[in-house]
């Protein structure tokens, strides 16, 4: 690939999940700031949106390894596809109460509730964080409003966080936005985010100099609107193609050469 070409140790623009190239942009630290209120202050409901690709997904996972670190029961979930079913089993799953594959739904109701209960006696904050819930299906949305309403009283030590599109809000139903007691909205970068980024994902991957020229970062932050998957697939590719024509730097014209030859038309 191109790590040698560019000295690195590694690929710096990756598109799975890994917490170690999360970067701390303003609008995911006040994110994750008002996630930690949540759960601190016992809140029983809140809605993490963004368009598609604005690192919620990421953010979940870092914010659930931050949890773990101090002590707290943590479950992460994607929705998207689940039966009802598959839903509980991974919650209990998430909160280790070791469920049987063949558990009944009724089985995996008292299994939950009860480790519930227990956290809620032994004063542990559980937390149960919900991706792609807008692209749930109606059956497992009323299973979470189910959870959210199943200890009303003060003593409850249960926050849901649920992550979707803002676009597809209402996919949610009346139920569970009613219960909500704060939305989080994370929003597209900044160019100065997007430079920053950049160049600290190249650090991190051992680059010590910039790669990217001042006006390929702009052309690249205006292709992408600052949403930071479509930032991250984008400068990779331009790493590709800047290998393969043996370049020094990376200009506006690789970007937007990639942008147009490579099928990012629809960024």
């Amino acid at each position: 690939m191109y790590q040698s070409h560019w000295g690195l140790r590694e690929s710096p623009f990756r598109g799975c999940l890994d917490p170690q190239f999360f970067y701390h942009s303003p609008t995911h630290e006040e994110a994750m700031a008002r996630l930690h209120f949540l759960v601190e202050q016992r809140r029983r409901l809140g809605l993490l949106f963004g368009v598609a690709g604005s690192g919620k997904s990421l953010l979940l996972e870092v914010f659930a390894a931050q949890l773990r670190r101090s002590g707290k029961p943590v479950a992460k979930i994607n929705l998207l596809g689940l039966e009802p079913a598959e839903m509980l089993w991974m919650l209990a799953a998430g909160f280790q109460t070791n469920p049987e594959p063949s558990c009944s739904i009724a089985a995996l109701w008292r299994a939950v509730t009860d480790r519930l209960t227990e956290y809620r006696y032994r004063q542990l904050d559980a937390v149960v964080l919900l991706d792609d819930a807008d692209r749930a299906s109606r059956e497992v949305l009323d299973c979470v409003t189910r959870l959210a309403v199943y200890d009303p009283s003060p003593e409850s030590r249960l926050t849901i966080v649920l992550a979707g599109q803002c676009e597809r809000i209402s996919r949610l139903g009346e139920s569970l936005l009613e219960l909500a007691e704060l939305r989080i909205d994370v929003e597209p970068w900044e160019q100065t985010d997007t430079a920053e980024f950049l160049n600290t994902s190249l650090a991190t991957a051992g680059r010590s100099s910039p790669v990217f020229a001042d006006q390929a970062v702009a052309r690249l932050h205006e292709l992408s609107h600052g949403i930071p998957r479509q930032i991250n697939r984008l400068a990779d590719l331009s790493l590709l193609a800047g290998a393969g024509a043996e370049l020094d730097q990376i200009d506006d014209e690789v970007v937007e050469s990639v942008y147009h030859e490579l099928g990012m038309v629809e960024v």
